[in-house]
Order: C-alpha cells, then sequence, then structure tokens
C-alpha cells in the first residue's frame, strides 16, 4: 500500500476533524517560511559591526554625512535609528529627543521581528486540541457502538470510532510538534537580532547623546560663563 493510500484512508477514518488540523498545518506552514526568510535571509545579526561606520563622522559632528550614509543603508534597522537620532542632534534636541527619536524607531523594527512568530504557538496547541477532540468524538461514537448496535454491525462501528480516534490523535501531534519547536527556533532568532540592534543603537546613542546638549541646556551653560 502505497503512503497515499495510507494518508487518503486515515483522512476517511478520521472525518472532518483530519481537514480542520490540515488547514491548521497549511497556515502554520506559510508562517514558517515567511519567517524563516525574514528572519533568516533578510536580517543578519551584524548591526553592531554596521554601527561602527557611523562613529568617526558622529564623533566629528558630520552629522548630514551621518544623515546620508544612514538614507543608504535604510534596508538596515539600525541606520534608521540612527538616522532618527542624527536628525534629532542636528535639531538640537538633546539627550532626551535623540533617545526618543531613536526609540520609537526601534520599537517599530523590533516589532517586526516578532510579527506572526506567536501563531505557531497558538495552532500547535489548537492543533493538539483538535487531534483530543477527534479522540474524543471516536471514543464516543465506538462505546455508542457497543451499546445501542446490533452484533452483525457493532464491529465495524466500533472499529470506525477507534479508527476516528487513533486517526486524529495522531496527526493532531504530527502537526502540533513542528508548529512548536519552529516557534522556539524562530523566537530564539528574533531575541537574537532584537539584542543586536539594540546594543547597537545603544553605541550610536552614547556617541550622540555625549556630543549634543539640548538648546536650553546650553543657554544656560553660556549664562554660567
Amino acid at each position: 500500500m502505497s503512503t497515499i493510500q495510507v494518508i487518503s484512508q486515515a483522512f476517511q477514518a478520521g472525518g472532518i476533524w483530519m481537514w480542520a488540523i490540515l488547514a491548521l498545518q497549511i497556515a502554520s506552514v506559510v508562517i514558517i517560511i515567511e519567517r524563516v526568510f525574514a528572519l533568516y535571509l533578510l536580517r543578519r545579526p551584524n548591526q553592531k559591526k554596521l554601527v561602527q561606520l557611523f562613529e568617526k563622522d558622529i564623533k566629528q559632528g558630520q552629522l548630514a554625512t551621518v544623515v546620508g550614509r544612514a538614507q543608504e543603508l535604510r534596508s538596515h534597522s539600525v541606520a534608521q535609528a540612527i538616522k532618527a537620532g542624527a536628525q534629532a542632534a542636528i535639531d538640537m534636541g538633546g539627550r532626551e529627543e535623540i533617545q526618543s527619536r531613536m526609540d520609537e524607531i526601534l520599537l517599530h523594527e523590533n516589532s517586526k521581528l516578532d510579527k506572526r512568530t506567536g501563531f505557531l504557538a497558538m495552532l500547535g496547541n489548537v492543533g493538539t486540541l483538535l487531534g483530543l477532540l477527534g479522540t474524543i468524538v471516536g471514543l464516543i461514537q465506538a462505546f455508542a457502538s457497543v451499546a445501542n448496535t446490533n452484533p452483525v454491525e457493532k464491529a465495524a462501528l466500533l472499529t470506525q470510532g477507534i479508527a476516528l480516534a487513533m486517526n486524529t490523535t495522531a496527526y493532531g501531534l504530527i502537526m502540533a510538534i513542528p508548529a512548536l519547536v519552529m516557534y522556539a527556533i524562530l523566537q530564539n532568532r528574533a531575541n537574537t537580532l532584537a539584542e543586536d540592534i539594540n546594543q547597537a543603537a545603544l553605541r550610536a546613542f552614547n556617541w550622540l547623546s555625549y556630543s549634543y546638549d539640548s538648546i536650553p541646556k546650553r543657554t544656560v551653560r553660556k549664562k554660567a560663563q
């Protein structure tokens, strides 16, 4: 018997519960493919190295150059945060405004890292529960066949009920285990990328905030002199 025939028989025995679990499996596979592409192929934990490109210009006060270079590297998350911070420094906003503008960008970029990953845990749990529900329904059918049918039909109905229970349980676990494993892997990757971005942005923030004060602070210093 071929694998396709085995799967076909399992779906026939499992009924509607198998199709419901299949829908969850398709959704989880789509999310996994999209997240792997976004977190592993489009992004690299190299932001701490990238930020070094801005150090010299920031410390020399060439903020227009910093903004221009960040614009060229707009595909990198930390570059957008540096651009916002440098613009705040150009506007003489001071340490608080630099931090506020950079935090706004970082919050947006970090939210992209976790996007849709949490659904994998939900889909895995729902798949397991659907398998359990199919198991309960199958056992109910099996016990009902024993109690309410004649001996001729009893064996066939009992077999159908047990097949429903076993197939839905197995398929629910087959669907849930990869989803939960990939959830943990993708969540760890997202945390690694977020830590890399935040550390790189903090380094740039320190360079900017130590070099530029807000207008009120500069005014107070001039009066003191």
